[in-house]
């Protein structure tokens, strides 16, 4: 168990925390057409809010805005996706009665950082990908140049959303959300794992490695996700470990399921190629354990999630749904 989980240990009902089956007794099978209708209500909110964002006319302090620049921004962004990272924000915010503008203005920073590490992912140098959520990826659209700068762009950009005027939130706030976000995003973070990937497939990693890559990778822009929802609210330091210690679960089950789909789906289904993992040699956790160890623990991870917001009862059942969508989603 995490460190930082301190005194919620006792509050989880281990119970609670025993392997679902898909589908069984999730709380989206009674709320699955609520649960859906607000995940794609996010959506269209924030791609309204990143096209906004985007427009052509320069901003206050801007000089210009390069038309093939952002261009390829607006491409990198607004190319489809769930949405699920910043829908993840408005419903950890709206839980602990956080500002709903506030909370989608962060959203939209957070996609930022997620779609230019997608940008970068898929350049020749690191994943190598022609083909991103069913389309050409930024630099097969592009070019490779401006697919670097677009992804460079974008993560800059997340940080000027989150600190501009618009974002209604103290300023100690603004400063809490750019540490974490640039500690989920940097070195320590999703960078850093996209290094040890690489990596990976010159030496493939033991047990631990693989679940470090992940939390790294895939997890820690979750995990903000989560935890930025407490930040904006201004709730009590319990709320944001535990809301933290959620998006580290379901990071971990995304992973999980990400892996998963990546031997049983399909590139039309997925939007993207599969199968890369197992033809670079890379180490997962579902080649090293099996398909059925990875189901069981997927569904564990979920468990887990739902027992760490038992304590907020029927209020977190559309984040409850989230990680079982996590788990049984097939794309």
């Amino acid at each position: 168990m995490p460190e930082h989980m301190g005194n919620l240990a006792p509050a989880i009902d281990n119970s609670v925390a025993s392997p679902l089956a898909p589908c069984q007794t999730a709380p989206m099978d009674a709320n699955r057409d609520t649960f859906e209708t607000r995940l794609k209500n996010n959506a269209r909110e924030i791609e309204a809010l990143l096209d906004a964002l985007l427009l052509p006319n320069a901003l206050s302090d801007e000089i210009a805005r390069p038309e093939t620049l952002r261009g390829a921004m607006h491409y990198a962004v607004l190319n489809g996706g769930k949405r699920l990272r910043p829908f993840l924000v408005v419903e950890s915010a709206a839980l602990l009665g956080g500002d709903a503008q506030a909370a989608l203005r962060i959203g939209a920073a957070l996609e930022c950082v997620h779609c230019y590490s997608l940008v970068h992912d898929d350049l020749p140098a690191m994943d190598d990908d022609d083909i991103r959520r069913g389309k050409p990826t930024v630099h097969v659209k592009f070019d490779e140049a401006t697919a670097i700068l677009a992804g460079d762009s974008l993560l800059t950009y997340a940080f000027d959303i989150v600190a501009a005027p618009e974002t209604a939130l103290p300023d100690t706030s603004k400063a809490s959300l750019v540490l974490a976000l640039a500690r989920a995003a940097g070195l320590g973070g999703m960078a850093g794992g996209q290094a040890l990937d690489l990596a990976a497939e010159k030496q493939a990693p033991d047990e631990a490695g693989i679940i470090r890559l992940q939390a790294m990778k895939t997890g820690a822009l979750i995990r903000f996700a989560c935890e930025a929802g407490a930040i904006l609210a201004g709730s009590p330091q319990d709320d944001r470990q535990r809301l933290r210690a959620f998006g580290e679960k379901i990071g971990l089950a995304f992973q999980l399921a990400d892996d998963i789909l990546d031997l049983t789906s399909d590139a039309a289904t997925m939007g993207k190629a599969t199968g890369k993992d197992a033809a670079r040699g890379k180490g997962t956790l579902v080649a090293l354990h099996g398909m059925e160890w990875a189901e069981t623990e997927l569904r564990r991870h979920v468990a887990d999630a739902e027992a760490l917001l038992a304590p907020y009862g029927v209020r977190a059942s559309t984040l409850i749904a989230a990680a079982h969508f996590i788990a049984d989603r097939k794309s």
